[in-house]
């Protein structure tokens, strides 16, 4: 898909008086109820962006780079606020040490910066990495609960990144589309698609799937993780994998993986990055 197709709007650039920061966060979603501010439950927005207004005495209204849902855990979002320039006397690059005195533990401000006008956490994206943990249930310790999905068994890893390879690529992902996606198109572009095998802090084998792409409907990551570790544990060929993607429906989606698996590992803004991928397209390659 061309980057010309992906129809973002135009950004605004700050109010007068104000400026543009960015900042990277890592969280632990099982203390909230998702990145977004909710009426039930805590997001993480609301408690960064009650943070950062404190700092600048004044109200403000982070914007994330998408939304993580409940129970989904981030390292490293990115997300932008539009401050006033009078507002602090800390130093941009020093925001993330004020708002870590601020927060819990649960969420920890990387790095924080100026950012350009035209910068936007959102629309200023390029590539989304998402990694997706599994281990076998006879693996699993007391620290994994909410971190780690378990399965009580596990396919071969090689069977596993037999289904992921067929994910790269530019495809009509209607499969695994969540009902309540309203995304107009399901068309995505994913640029890397794999599974490996490591091992955890305790040395207990984990699987994790890593996949990196333009954009992601709802739920997306996690269909696709569930409808490959169930196919898998039956044997299933590669090629029953690829009728399920190429049959654009979802009820051949299996089953939807729990959030606890999920991490939002890394938000790419450099134009260049992936830019073999659009060459290729452009090949026909």
């Amino acid at each position: 898909m061309a980057r010309s197709d992906w129809h973002r709007p135009a950004v605004s650039p700050p109010e007068d008086g104000f400026k543009r920061v960015k900042m990277v966060l890592a969280y632990d979603g099982r203390a909230f109820n998702g990145w977004q501010c909710q009426d039930n439950g805590i997001g993480v927005q609301e408690l960064v962006s009650k943070a950062v207004s404190k700092v600048y005495g004044h109200p403000v209204r982070i914007q994330g780079s998408g939304r993580t849902d409940q129970g989904v855990h981030a390292l490293g979002q990115c997300a932008h606020a539009d401050v006033p320039i009078n507002g602090s006397r800390i130093p941009d690059e020093r925001l993330a040490l004020a708002l870590n005195t601020m927060l819990p533990n649960s969420v920890r401000v990387l790095s924080s910066g100026p950012a350009g006008p035209g910068f936007h956490a959102r629309f200023s994206t390029m590539a989304r990495e998402y990694w997706y943990y599994i281990k076998a249930a006879g693996d699993a310790l007391p620290f994994d609960d909410g971190l780690v999905s378990t399965y009580k068994t596990l396919p071969p890893v090689e069977l596993l990144d037999g289904y992921a390879a067929l994910i790269q690529g530019t495809h009509d992902f209607t499969t695994f589309a969540c009902a309540r996606d309203e995304s107009p198109s399901k068309v995505r572009d994913i640029y890397e698609s794999s599974w490996s095998v490591g091992a955890d802090m305790h040395g207990h084998p984990v699987y994790r799937y890593k996949v990196v792409g333009n954009a992601f409907l709802y739920h997306q990551v996690r269909s696709m993780v569930g409808t490959m570790v169930l196919l898998g544990a039956k044997g299933a060929p590669v090629s029953e994998f690829k009728r399920c993607l190429e049959a654009k429906d979802r009820r051949l989606a299996l089953t939807t993986a729990p959030s606890a698996g999920l991490y939002l590992a890394r938000v790419s803004y450099d134009p260049d990055e992936y830019l073999w991928f659009e060459e290729e397209a452009d090949d026909g390659t």
